[in-house]
């Protein structure tokens, strides 16, 4: 280090006398450029899947907190959750030439990833967040080619966690047979497979779902799916899904004893996991991601390139929150 020192000083050394013989407009146009290079402003353009969506809106305040600190300007264009739409707003902004960087928040992965790549074939920064954009929904590693940021969740691994969660729930209520109630979000969407798949493969010869719904991401449909499959298979005795399904569960099941498994790290699922109604859930952090994928963006204009990072790879217990440590988590969303 000292040696490094000492060969900078030389070299500031000999720029300072190269810099007297000059001349001083000279000096100063070169000044003047690295200045402006090293503090490039960033124009975000923000696709989000639904604004007024409980998950969404934390996921976008923090995003718009870290941009307007950084100096960069964020323009919000909301798809609510209609992908054509979101394609559509992906062209536009591409074409539009007002922007330097575009985070991307898809609601179906594969179905942005030209858009994406026309983009950034035009010089604009892409910051992918929260879903995959991609096949592989196994990884957060970039699946484009000059993708700036990848900030997202892992579907495989929330959905490994829930079924670890979801065994260990059944062993500690001695639930034998353990009987379940399964509730996707979007059944058929890839972000569901992918959680239900490794669900599958976690929970293998140790529960037996008996029953499916879906929530659609509301409270209200986790609700009416929820009292379809009790009515239909009252001998379900754990539900499990996302965050805003489990919070419509809980309204359905009355006062039978139904063990809830939830994954979001919503508000709603803290208070539940700490008074013992939700045996446990699985954490993420829509908040933190915001943050991070802005900050990505105004990096990218800058010259400096992200990669992939998973929020909640470091959080305590790998995110998987029980009653015995759920004080060491805080909710980034309502629910």
């Amino acid at each position: 280090m000292r040696r490094t020192l000492v060969a900078a000083a030389a070299v500031v050394a000999t720029a300072v006398l190269i810099a007297a013989c000059g001349s001083s407009s000279s000096s100063s146009s070169s000044s003047s450029s690295s200045t402006t290079a090293a503090n490039k402003k960033a124009n975000i353009a923000y696709l989000s899947f639904a604004v007024a969506n409980s998950y969404d809106a934390p996921m976008l305040a923090a995003a718009q907190a870290a941009a307007k600190d950084a100096g960069a300007t964020v323009t919000v264009l909301d798809a609510n959750n209609d992908p054509k739409a979101q394609f559509a707003q992906l062209q536009n902004a591409t074409a539009s030439g007002k922007y330097n960087a575009i985070i991307v928040q898809p609601i179906f992965g594969t179905g942005l990833i030209t858009g994406v790549q026309d983009a950034i074939g035009k010089g604009i920064k892409v910051v992918n967040m929260d879903q995959i954009l991609g096949k592989d929904l196994s990884t957060d590693q970039p699946q484009v080619d000059g993708l700036s940021g990848n900030v997202v969740f892992v579907p495989t691994e929330i959905g490994k966690k829930l079924g670890d969660l979801v065994v260990q729930a059944c062993q500690a209520n001695n639930l034998n047979p353990c009987n379940v109630g399964y509730l996707y979000d979007i059944k058929a969407s890839s972000l569901d497979v992918a959680i239900k798949q490794a669900f599958d493969q976690a929970t293998a010869g140790k529960i037996k779902v008996v029953a499916q719904g879906e929530s659609f991401f509301t409270p209200a449909k986790g609700l009416a799916a929820a009292q379809n499959m009790l009515q239909a298979h009252p001998e379900i005795n754990l539900i499990v899904g996302s965050d805003q399904g489990i919070e419509g569960a809980v309204q359905g099941i009355g006062k039978k004893k139904i063990t809830l498994v939830g994954y979001g790290g919503s508000a709603a699922a803290m208070q539940g996991v700490a008074a013992g109604t939700w045996f446990g859930d699985v954490a993420q952090l829509p908040a933190t991601e915001g943050r991070l994928a802005a900050k990505a963006s105004v990096d990218a204009v800058n010259g400096k390139n992200t990669g992939g990072v998973d929020p909640v790879a470091s959080l305590p217990a790998g995110g998987v929150v029980t009653k015995d440590n759920v004080k060491q988590f805080t909710a980034e969303w309502p629910g």
